[in-house]
């Protein structure tokens, strides 16, 4: 069983190897020395340490009171989530399906083994309850791959305590620089005892030049997108909050950018990539498209006068929503496990490594970029006009699904167009942003009346009432109307301020 730790802490070195007195620290109370444990850990990764190079980490460690395997994941400078699981012999599967987006079919192995004697310290506050653990580290390093190469090295650690605030750290860091300690150059052990054995095939990010071409810009932003898939991958598998609805954006983003600028990267090779991406967007969908209706229908029962929910409403809604994402999320982990996905990421990095460019992509990007969103500009244009003219009703509803698909192809074209066209196609993405939620509520108001239908059905099946269904269906309608009748004045508004 895997549990997840927020981890909020910085590294420091100090030419004495000492801890200088922190109870000088405001709110420091007392510092209590907790002796010393011997920590053994084990760090994993593939040969040429594709999990070093985005600065994430495994390990199994023995010693301390966390013995286990350990995979963190950075957050931000400084701040890492950490899933623990118990110790076994192999890498738990668990763990090693967090990385997969990372390290493909590629075997894990042992690559370092770091031996630590740790001098632990708690800060405490004037209750007794800590603020903060500081450990003074002495650490043997031993390369296990690519020869014998050995270091060692003496760092303090400070890692805040649970719910304490990070301000907390800029006081202490105050101190202990006053003292004459500086901030650890390297961002881990890992990656300060990589450096220092040496003898590895350490994969190390080229620095990209500055887009120049309109080829430039567009790959810029497909690798945006391909980067995000990866990196959200772990977080969906976690069911992490809105990390479903991200990833299928980044794909939606991609797919677009393919049919947007099919005169920069040719299509014979985007095609068969962009109907893989549908497919995930897809899959993805199902999942990410009943926790929208859910919240919708869930929020719209809030807003009824007690008289007027009759029956089991709530519970019913809310069986129907977990039933559904059960399902879903179950779903969702055999696509990312399956043979498919990881062959649709291969294709993407084989796509970057050598992009299928076309000869508009040697092109200034000023003329290149802003013909393909003038293009798509106008393609939205004329399928909102098409809906506005369309009967109400089916008709209608069909024409506006079609203009938003379209409103978002035109606003992701903006969006990659926008490091070379500056502000008139960032005023671009802002509108059609506001033209793509107007006909998201609208989009949205379809949907959810689907929805009450097949619970109403559910209901009358049951024996119970389906009156309630029946009234959130007809102000369902109304917020559809209420949508069309803004439509008309919102768009004439748009049209003027797009000037690409």
């Amino acid at each position: 069983m895997a549990d997840t730790k927020r981890e909020i802490e910085r590294k420091y070195e100090s030419d004495d190897g000492g801890l200088p007195d922190l109870t000088g620290v405001a709110g420091v109370a007392s510092v209590v020395d907790k002796g010393v444990v011997e920590l053994d850990a084990t760090y994993y990764d593939t040969p040429d340490e594709r999990l070093t190079a985005a600065s994430i980490t495994l390990r199994r460690r023995t010693g301390g009171a966390d013995a286990g395997w350990h995979l963190k994941f950075p957050v931000a400078t400084g701040v890492r989530d950490e899933i623990q699981v118990p110790l076994s012999d192999k890498v738990p599967g668990a763990l090693a399906a967090l990385v997969r987006s990372r390290i493909r079919e590629v075997a894990l192995q042992p690559v370092v083994r770091l031996r630590t004697n740790r001098s632990v310290h708690d800060l405490l506050d004037a209750e007794g309850l800590p603020l903060a653990e500081v450990a003074v580290d002495a650490v043997r390093a031993e390369r296990l791959t690519a020869g014998d190469g050995k270091a060692e090295w003496t760092e303090i650690e400070v890692e805040l305590a649970d719910g304490r605030e990070p301000a907390l750290l800029d006081k202490i860091d105050k101190r202990l620089r006053k003292a004459g300690v500086r901030a650890s150059a390297s961002p881990s052990k890992l990656a300060r005892a990589l450096e220092e054995t040496g003898g590895g095939k350490r994969r190390r990010t080229k620095d990209r030049a500055e887009p120049v071409t309109a080829g430039d810009h567009v790959l810029a932003y497909v690798r945006a997108q391909r980067d995000t898939i990866v990196e959200l991958d772990p977080a969906v598998r976690r069911d992490v909050e809105d990390s479903v609805h991200r990833m299928r954006v980044a794909t939606r983003r991609m797919r677009s950018t393919f049919k947007s600028y099919r005169q920069v990267l040719d299509r014979s090779v985007t095609d068969p990539i962009g109907e893989e991406l549908k497919w995930l967007a897809g899959e993805l969908g199902a999942g990410r498209d009943q926790e929208v209706l859910a919240e919708r229908i869930t929020g719209i029962v809030g807003e009824l006068p007690r008289d007027l929910v009759v029956g089991p409403v709530r519970g019913r809604l809310r069986n129907w929503s977990q039933s559904r994402h059960g399902d879903s999320r179950r779903r969702i982990i055999e696509v990312l496990d399956g043979p498919r996905h990881l062959a649709l990421l291969a294709s993407l990095d084989a796509l970057l490594a050598d992009p299928p460019l076309r000869a508009a992509a040697a092109g200034k990007p000023e003329k290149v970029l802003a013909k393909a969103v003038t293009k798509s500009f106008d393609v939205v244009s004329g399928l909102v006009e098409e809906g506005l003219r369309a009967a109400p009703g089916h008709e209608r509803d069909v024409a506006l699904h079609e203009a938003r698909k379209k409103t978002k192809r035109a606003r992701y074209a903006a969006e990659a167009a926008t490091p070379a066209l500056g502000g008139p196609a960032s005023a671009m993405v802002g509108s059609m942003k506001q033209l793509q939620n107007l006909l998201g509520e609208h989009q949205d108001s379809v949907m959810s009346r689907q929805a009450l239908k097949e619970l109403a059905e559910q209901a009358h099946a049951a024996g119970e009432s389906s009156f309630t269904y029946g009234v959130l269906h007809g102000r369902e309608e109304r917020r559809a109307a209420t949508a069309e009748e803004e439509l008309p004045g919102a768009w004439n508004g748009m049209k003027g301020g797009t000037g690409i």
